[in-house]
């Protein structure tokens, strides 16, 4: 059994994130990413949360918000998320990371707001808001309490639980402590292009084969390598691995299955960017464009980078010469540091080009001529950046902006909702001169989201340049084509802005009572739900946690209030409020002059006295050791005069400049207006005082990257702890022209009419489209497997119908495999000749029986009569000439547990079936293994090129694309076989190793 549930993404004309539930045989669940879009709107996620109680593991394709946007959120919302196994590759666990500490540092609705049904003053619940509560309170001034969004350090613990997987490596998961047995089930990822770490998932359960080939891209780039379809990077050919080929279901997605591919490939695109950012640069303009944080900018920063190498190293003017080029994101430099350590996963050129790199540093450090230095200076690395500058502050991009001169500004985010890109967009949309260069198209606005918080900056510029209200302005390209920027004609861009600002008298009581809330479903979730293995349910209710441990174990128990809607409608009245039975054994805490409580027939904590004992927090190494508490006297008292000293400073009536403020508790902030210094360490520990808004570009060390992360939060929030959002209308003109060169990095219809054929899959679900595109290449792949199937189209126009699935929305499809599945009971004779082989964790063995009736369910009583009916039932069968059906046997039974029988044949018919029946090997077998194995038994086995093992210098083992295992030896003299050692080079021992790794199955 298989079926498919896709909860967000298909066929959406608004949504681009990406959540799909599979559920196999023996309700083994499987959720296949956790996107979220740009609203942040946790309605959302409400068909998710049905799902985590019942989930056995969690899969991740890429690293964009599309498919790991809500991962945080779901960790740290609700605490059966981090119980399930999560798996993914190591780039896009590294890449997701820091692409949701940006996400989370520059947009502050994705923290989420209080839940609104636990929004209580004195006593009274406030009443409930309707659907349209964020559009209300948009355009008044009050806003709703946001919660406390989380740091980078527990989003690095967040990531951390993610277990690594590499390409084309078999794993056979754990479940999670409430799912069901996994019975074998089988995971492997395989590139799937589009990112760096993109996965296609193969997941193998009993008879189900199921590739998941989500945003996946088969044409090579210059960072990111194709996808595995017809094996590595850059392999082509005619037929599909065999891993991937003939799947009993292949869900892919249809982004891009209306788009024809640019004639010309990668170059034609690169020209086209270039020549759109000449253009601009030429008038001396600015040219902005929006990008990811983690994913597809490292395919942009490279082709930039590469096209400014070249442009001073020529001898020809160009423009690109004087024109600065920058980067700007808040997580650039850790980005770009990550990207150097994951060359591996990379295209082969990108490896070639780093390994060429090293050579040069290694021939300039031998010797330091002229020559060489330039060599080294040709070879620089892919990602060691010679004139990309990377920007992670806000003053830095600021005066950059204020600065003339032509410039291109690669800034996060695509959607223009939040990151630099929209700070960008404020700063260069009036100059006609400059340019705002989309790199991905957004999907078309529908009338039912008109809301500003549904509709993005992106959207509204997309729309507009496909409308071409204003005119479209025609340059030459440097092949003669024609170039087209679209007019913005002076329009007015509106937009709804959303900042954080401090709670009121009124809000902090709102907040104090969701606290409180929270703590006591912390305390009742341990009774009702059973959860006492639960982290921080000790620490809620220890009175001596230090402040530290009670936020901790507020924000990871905050999902207890959507967890647990039972116990809130409780925990939301007065204790007193409660029946007896709801109390349960607490009814000694919660009622006076109660000192007795009858547990006699009572079980588990109902049957003790309900004291949590404190539990002292620690690691797998032991207790947390504060080393303020081993301090010596003078030590503390040097530390007493600092903090004294430092009060004296901000004590009340000192005087300040004039270009300091001073935030709450007296603190002073970092957003003052320029002149302001601060002190930094250089590298020999030295303190420096610089100016606060220089503009030099970070380094990639740690230090540089904490500095500038530290000034950022600075920047973003100037205040602790609590907040809510404030909404202001925004306006600004836009005059810069729009233009659009396709980055996304996607299949298109060539790839998908092209490769569905060759994959031959006995079901497909498309999903991940807009609805036009979906039912457009449904219709097209109806008649392309027709076509391969050598059927007519039109008489077979109803069965394709019937293996191409377009689900919604939380629509569930049955898309099991087409078997007809019998049981049938072995009798005892049979058992005992069965010859079990064993091929991993699968057990073969080939039997050749006779079908027999059901042996009726008698009562044990009744032993004599039950003997002569089976007795009776065996001459029958003896005197007739052949076995009736499998359906007709069971249609027999008069009840439902009892099935047909195989028992032995007899000696005439064994003898003529044996003829009939074909020897044939079971088993994959992996060059890998064999290569353990054989060096095991004492030969030489080493891999020599892609896909051959050569074994004792003499024998070649290849393996083909369909499996086929080829072995190849030379012939060898006594005395070189002698020098080799005992059996080496033996063709024979190598065949053998080889059949004693698959099972062979003859039909005896």
């Amino acid at each position: 059994m298989f079926t498919f549930t896709p909860l967000l993404g298909a066929q959406s004309s608004s949504s681009r994130a990406s959540q799909s539930i599979l559920e196999l045989d023996g309700g083994i669940k499987i959720l296949v990413d956790v996107g979220w879009d740009d609203t942040f709107d946790t309605r959302d996620l409400a068909e998710l949360e049905k799902h985590i109680p019942t989930l056995s593991l969690i899969l991740l394709t890429h690293a964009t918000p599309a498919h790991i946007g809500a991962f945080v959120h779901c960790c740290q919302a609700f605490p059966l998320f981090t119980q399930i196994p999560i798996y993914a590759t190591s780039p896009v666990i590294a890449l997701g990371r820091t692409s949701l500490q940006d996400l989370y540092s520059s947009a502050p609705l994705a923290a989420t707001f209080l839940p609104t049904a636990s929004r209580i003053f004195g006593g009274v619940r406030c009443e409930r808001r309707g659907e349209n509560e964020r559009s209300t309170e948009a355009a008044g001034s009050t806003g709703r309490i946001l919660l406390q969004p989380p740091t980078a350090e527990e989003i690095a613990r967040y990531f951390s639980l993610i277990t690594p997987l590499k390409y084309s490596q078999p794993h056979q998961p754990l479940p999670s402590p409430f799912s069901p047995p996994l019975d074998g089930l089988t995971l492997t990822a395989y590139n799937a292009g589009h990112t760096v770490g993109g996965t296609i998932w193969h997941i193998q359960h009993g008879l189900e084969s199921i590739v998941y080939a989500m945003d996946w891209n088969q044409a090579r780039e210059s960072v990111m390598a194709g996808a595995a379809w017809f094996g590595g990077s850059g392999a082509s050919g005619t037929e599909v691995i065999e891993q991937l080929r003939k799947p009993t279901a292949l869900i892919c997605s249809t982004k891009g299955g209306d788009k024809f591919a640019v004639s010309g490939g990668r170059k034609k695109r690169d020209d086209l960017l270039l020549d759109m950012i000449r253009s601009s640069l030429a008038k001396g303009g600015t040219v902005l464009i929006p990008t990811d944080t983690s994913a597809r900018v490292l395919e942009l920063a490279y082709a930039l980078e590469h096209a400014w190498r070249d442009a001073s190293s020529a001898d020809k003017d160009d423009v690109l010469k004087g024109a600065g080029l920058y980067l700007a994101g808040r997580k650039v430099n850790t980005t770009m540091r990550l990207a150097r350590s994951m060359i591996e996963w990379m295209d082969e050129n990108i490896v070639r080009e780093f390994e060429a790199a090293e050579g040069a540093d290694g021939a300039t450090g031998q010797r330091a001529t002229g020559q060489n230095q330039e060599k080294a200076s040709k070879g620089a690395g892919p990602f060691t950046f010679k004139h990309l500058k990377t920007v992670e502050r806000k003053k830095r991009l600021e005066k950059l902006l204020s600065e003339k001169g032509p410039k291109v500004i690669l800034a996060s985010d695509t959607s223009l909702s939040w990151g630099f890109s929209k700070e960008t967009l404020r700063r260069v949309a009036e100059d006609p001169n400059n340019l705002l260069l989309l790199t991905e198209s957004f999907r078309k606005l529908t009338p039912t989201h008109e809301s500003p918080f549904t509709i993005s900056l992106g959207s509204t510029i997309w729309q507009w340049y496909q409308e071409r209200r204003d005119g479209v302005a025609l340059e030459t390209a440097s092949d003669g084509e024609l170039l087209e920027q679209v007019h913005s004609g002076g329009r007015e861009l509106a937009w709804t802005e959303v900042k954080r600002a401090p709670l009121d008298a009124g809000d902090q009581l709102i907040y104090q009572q969701y606290l409180a809330t929270k703590r006591q479903l912390q305390d009742t979730s341990q009774v009702r739900g059973g959860q006492e293995t639960l982290e921080n349910a000790a620490d809620a209710l220890d009175d001596r946690s230090s402040s530290t441990s009670s936020e901790d174990s507020d924000s990871e128990g905050q999902g207890r209030v959507l967890n647990f809607s039972t116990s809130l409608a409780h925990s939301n009245r007065s204790k007193l409020a409660l029946s007896d039975q709801d109390l349960g054994i607490n009814i000694l805490l919660r009622r006076k002059n109660v000192y007795d409580y009858d547990v006699r027939g009572k079980k588990g904590r109902e049957r003790m006295f309900p004291y949590v004992a404190p539990r002292k927090k620690g690691d797998e190494y032991g207790e947390f050791i504060r080393p303020e508490e081993y301090l010596r006297a003078e030590e503390r008292e040097e530390i007493d005069m600092q903090q004294r000293r430092s009060d004296a400073q901000t004590k009340l009536g000192q005087k300040r400049r004039w270009d300091e403020a001073t935030g709450a508790g007296g603190r002073r902030l970092s957003g003052g207006a320029g002149g302001r210094k601060r002190q930094q360490l250089t590298k020999d520990g030295q303190k420096v005082d610089s100016a606060g808004d220089d503009f030099s570009v970070a380094s990639d060390e740690e230090d540089a990257d904490a500095a500038a992360s530290s000034e950022d939060e600075a920047d973003l929030q100037s205040f602790e702890g609590p907040a809510k959002a404030v909404y202001s209308k925004a306006t600004i003109t836009i005059n810069a022209r729009i233009a659009f060169v396709d980055f996304m990095g996607l299949h298109d219809k060539r790839s998908l009419e092209m490769l569905i054929p060759l994959i031959q899959p006995q079901k497909l679900i498309l999903v991940g489209g807009m609805e036009t595109e979906t039912a457009a290449l449904a219709a097209e792949c109806k008649k392309l497997l027709a076509a391969k199937a050598g059927v007519d189209v039109s008489a077979s126009a109803a069965e394709g119908a019937a293996i191409i699935f377009t689900p919604g929305n939380g629509e569930v499809i049955d898309a099991s495999v087409d078997t007809n599945a019998w049981m049938v009971k072995l009798s005892n004779n049979l058992v005992r000749r069965l010859n079990w082989q064993h091929v991993r964790s699968l057990g073969v063995v080939a039997l050749t029986a006779q079908l027999r009736a059901p042996e009726p369910i008698e009562e044990e009583s009744d032993t004599a009569e039950a003997t002569a009916k089976k007795i009776k039932l065996g001459e029958g069968e003896e005197s007739s000439s052949a076995p009736p059906t499998a359906s007709a046997l069971i249609k027999s039974g008069d009840k439902s547990d009892s099935f047909p029988l195989l028992d032995t044949l007899s000696v005439s018919m064994a003898a003529g079936t044996r003829s009939v029946a074909r020897p044939l090997h079971v088993g994959d077998l992996r060059l890998a293994d064999l290569r353990k194995v054989m060096q095991a038994a004492g030969h030489t086995a080493e891999f020599r090129g892609e896909g051959t093992l050569l074994i004792d210098k003499s024998v070649a083992v290849r393996k083909s694309g369909t499996g086929r295992i080829e072995i190849e030896a030379s012939a060898q003299s006594a005395s070189n076989q002698a020098s080799l050692g005992r059996g080496a080079g033996s063709f024979l021992a190598v065949k053998r190793k080889i059949y004693e790794g698959l099972a062979v199955v003859a039909g005896n």
